[in-house]
């Protein structure tokens, strides 16, 4: 497929960083006093974490897929189409279970600003979520018949719908990690869901750091 390999690189590149802001939900270290937290926050903790492994997988997963294509200039058009498609349905699908578990937990209890900090992060989630769907229709769209048309399509594609997955993906890092403080932190710390994600936020596909 000669003429797309420096798209799926710059295509991979920039949505592969998308999956740091699962890295906002783990609770990499206790932040919190010699009593521990509220047992009430620990269990609002527990809702959330547990939604966590499930989805980080399929995001990982995801972003895998599309960086397996990023080098390959051979792919038949339909095979990347269908990779690319495949990968953004499962990225909006990871994003608004994650976004969904926050909105049933409700907001983290006795914690100043509760409420705000737990909708920002959901809004945020929910709206990378949709930009993920809005790449899956663009590509879903692609001619695959011409090669150079398809080439021109996923040019098309990665310079203006992977550039909004790179403004969703921050805006959503930095609401995670406004809802990740304090005592939210060290509720977190304690659950092994939570635990298992951040020990193995090394090992992902991502070139960022996760948080915490």
């Amino acid at each position: 497929m000669e003429g797309t390999d420096p798209v799926n690189k710059k295509l991979a590149a920039a949505l592969s960083g998308g999956a740091v802001l699962v890295g906002a939900l783990s609770g990499c270290s206790s932040g919190g006093g010699d009593k521990g937290p509220d047992p009430k926050l620990v269990a609002w903790a527990k809702k959330v974490c547990d939604a966590v492994p499930p989805q980080d997988a399929k995001i990982r997963s995801a972003n895998a897929s599309i960086a397996s294509i990023a080098t390959d200039s051979n792919l038949p058009p339909k095979s990347a189409q269908k990779t690319y498609a495949q990968a953004f349905q499962d990225l909006a699908d990871g994003y608004k279970a994650l976004a969904d578990a926050l909105g049933h937990a409700g907001a983290p209890p006795g914690i100043d600003d509760g409420v705000k900090r737990q909708q920002d992060a959901a809004r945020n989630l929910a709206g990378l979520s949709s930009s993920y769907v809005d790449l899956k229709k663009k590509v879903d769209g692609l001619d695959t018949k011409d090669q150079g048309k398809f080439a021109k399509g996923l040019k098309d594609v990665a310079a203006a719908q992977a550039e909004d997955v790179g403004k969703q993906s921050n805006s959503g890092t930095q609401a995670l990690k406004r809802l990740e403080q304090g005592d939210v932190k060290a509720a977190m710390a304690e659950q092994p869901s939570c635990k298992v994600r951040a020990a193995s936020g090394s090992a992902g596909a991502t070139p960022k750091g996760t948080a915490g």
